[in-house]
């Protein structure tokens, strides 16, 4: 059977002209107020005009085909290429199973569900759908968690040795809406999880590292937290002066990192005497291609089990 792997990405816009319609997809074709707009332009301004995550994804790819001799396609969920269009021309390939992995470690409906929902819609519009194995979530795989611990450990090293002690190391995740609890999803407890097992790995003491969620959206309703800006704020009235901030919720660099923590939380760090230090994302590092490889082979084995 031809036999390939699908990485799907959140999307960004190619440039700024792109903004306007990659919000009215994000916002389902609602609308989008003028001021939203407006930031949004600011903030991709402010990283060079545009998302580096398409040009980032589809070299993870090239690098993953390379590696495991079978093709890798990538589908962007809010921009192009399509998922839709992407699944098409597997198809039109003759694929006949695919393994699909999100590039996001953990499980929510609204992130990893809303993937699969897309993926769904795409395969139900071709003629002749391919089989599928979906990866709905990898939080603990051991070689994402060692390739994190890596640089958060060479971030650590970036502060004088006689003062790591008093780092403090957060780990991030996009927030999403509390609802999410109530409906008993297992967002937050993976992304903690993950913490906890990075703490370990890191020997990192009890009351030297925290996790807090980031980039939330204002919808009106109340999102996760704490949030980072507000803890920002509650550790440095607490004496602490030295933080590195790990996003563990991303593996590639987007506006969510490179404005939301390179700018947004480093302006309120300044403001608050803090120094803080992030480390690189996976990006397409060979780490990164070498968790992909894992998870390829992991999510192909599942065709081989009883139906």
């Amino acid at each position: 059977m031809k036999t390939a792997v699908l990485l799907l990405a959140y999307g960004g816009p190619d440039s700024l002209a792109d903004i306007p319609a990659y919000l009215l997809d994000i916002r389902g074709g609602r609308e989008t107020p003028q001021a939203l707009i407006d930031e949004i332009t600011h903030r991709y301004a402010a990283i060079g005009g545009c998302s580096p995550l398409l040009r980032i994804t589809q070299s993870a790819a090239a690098q993953l085909q390379a590696r495991i001799g079978l093709p890798v396609y990538v589908g962007m969920r809010h921009w192009t290429p399509w998922i839709k269009d992407v699944v098409a021309q597997m198809a039109v390939d003759g694929v006949e199973r695919a393994a699909v992995i999100c590039m996001a470690p953990h499980y929510s409906s609204m992130s990893i569900g809303a993937y699969r929902r897309k993926l769904d819609e795409a395969l139900a519009a071709v003629e002749r759908p391919f089989a599928v194995q979906f990866l709905e979530s990898w939080h603990t795989q051991p070689d994402y968690l060692a390739a994190l611990a890596a640089n958060v450990r060479a971030t650590l090293a970036r502060f004088p040795a006689d003062e790591r002690a008093q780092v403090l190391t957060v780990f991030t995740a996009h927030s999403l809406p509390e609802s999410i609890i109530a409906r008993g999803e297992p967002y937050d407890r993976q992304l903690r999880e993950t913490a906890q097992l990075l703490a370990e790995r890191l020997q990192l003491p009890a009351g030297r590292w925290t996790f807090s969620y980031q980039s939330a959206a204002k919808t009106g309703v109340p999102w996760l937290g704490p949030q980072i800006e507000d803890l920002l704020v509650d550790l440095a009235a607490r004496g602490e002066r030295s933080l590195v901030i790990a996003p563990i919720g991303f593996i590639a660099d987007h506006v969510e990192v490179l404005y939301d923590i390179d700018v947004g939380v480093q302006e309120i760090a300044r403001g608050h005497g803090l120094r803080v230090e992030r480390p690189p994302m996976l990006n397409d590092s060979p780490a990164l291609v070498t968790i992909l490889a894992a998870l390829a082979d992991a999510t192909l084995r599942e065709f081989q089990k009883p139906a």
